[in-house]
């Protein structure tokens, strides 16, 4: 399966960062790229941190692995290579050298930055550096996608399930179990989803959706793509009617429009009262409320879209919207 570079919507807290990061600049927010926090004095000639980092993501971003390694390596010696930022730099060009298939580049930044994070963990908080995060997702993630790459395909998942293990209840733990699910979830029966609560109607019974396609659509209230996804699901539901049923998984963040602190109930009542009124969530799509089943199905990325073929077997995970030129075809396919 070939991973798109999709846009990637990810929960950042009260407010949601846009960052170009990718084809659709300013749609979403993946790894947005945080300030440099307080480091040790730069020497002369260095790049600050924080120009660095955002070089580095730059040069991903556009392919320019040469590039990158070359700036990476003449600013080696006039930095903390045990910083967070540092890490965050180098975990740019495992993810750059990815993109490009250089792939002997790709595994030895993000082993510097995966265990190079490691050993920070002892005297840094994960959840409150947001540099240290996303370098030790990164890694991870880039680790892994190499031994697949390499042909050992039961080896990264392996890996990827011990990493997610080890760093449950972290914020990396969905974004790893993302990689799980690209190299795993395809081909196998869709797991059942959890529902603590629902907006709209009641997740249909499973006996309900045999001998229909399902595609399960995971997003979340603040993100852009979502919104952008939703026209398409429309025109798939009136294009195949019954023959399809589509699913609207999400979860609460904790506050609703404009970062607005929230309780679990203020932020149900905001997404059946006013969200509704203003983005309308199609009458035809349950919504199931659930953090556990965005952990399990690592949705890191929103909107992230499942298509379940009529026995029930996953035949897509796409982290990422999906236009509809894109998305029909799969749906014709099983459907026929």
């Amino acid at each position: 399966m070939t991973v798109k570079r999709a846009t990637e919507c990810l929960w950042m807290g009260p407010l949601v960062l846009l960052l170009a990061c990718g084809p659709q600049a300013g749609s979403g927010t993946a790894d947005a790229v945080p300030a440099a926090e307080v480091s040790a004095p730069v020497q002369a000639g260095a790049i600050a941190p924080a120009e660095l980092v955002g070089q580095m993501s730059d040069h991903a971003w556009a392919g320019q692995v040469d590039q990158a390694q070359t700036l990476i390596e003449s600013q080696r010696a006039q930095h903390d290579t045990a910083s967070p930022d540092w890490l965050l730099a180098a975990s740019w060009l495992g993810r750059g050298a990815s993109f490009e298939g250089q792939w002997d580049v790709a595994e030895q930044y993000a082993r510097e930055a995966f265990e190079g994070s490691q050993a920070l963990l002892d005297t840094h908080d994960l959840a409150g550096n947001r540099s240290l995060e996303l370098a030790l997702g990164a890694g991870v993630e880039v680790l892994g996608q190499a031994m697949d790459a390499g042909g050992d395909r039961d080896g990264a998942v392996t890996f990827l399930t011990a990493q997610r293990e080890a760093y449950r209840n972290t914020p990396v733990e969905t974004r790893i179990q993302k990689n799980v699910m690209l190299l795993s979830l395809e081909g196998q029966p869709f797991p059942t989803l959890d529902v603590e609560e629902y907006v709209g109607e009641p997740l249909p019974p499973a006996e309900s959706l045999d001998g229909k396609v399902v595609v399960a659509f995971f997003w979340a209230h603040w993100c852009p793509d979502c919104k952008r996804q939703v026209p398409v699901l429309e025109q798939l539901h009136e294009e195949y009617g019954d023959q399809i049923a589509i699913l609207g998984p999400t979860q609460l963040y904790g506050y609703t429009t404009r970062g607005q602190d929230a309780t679990p109930e203020q932020e149900l009542a905001y997404l059946r009262g006013p969200y509704q009124e203003r983005f309308p969530i199609p009458s035809f799509m349950s919504v199931p409320v659930s953090q556990q089943n965005f952990l399990d199905f690592g949705v890191s990325t929103t909107p992230t879209l499942v298509v379940i073929d009529t026995d029930g077997i996953v035949r897509l995970y796409n982290p990422g919207d999906m236009p509809y030129d894109e998305l029909q075809p799969h749906i014709e396919r099983l459907v026929s």
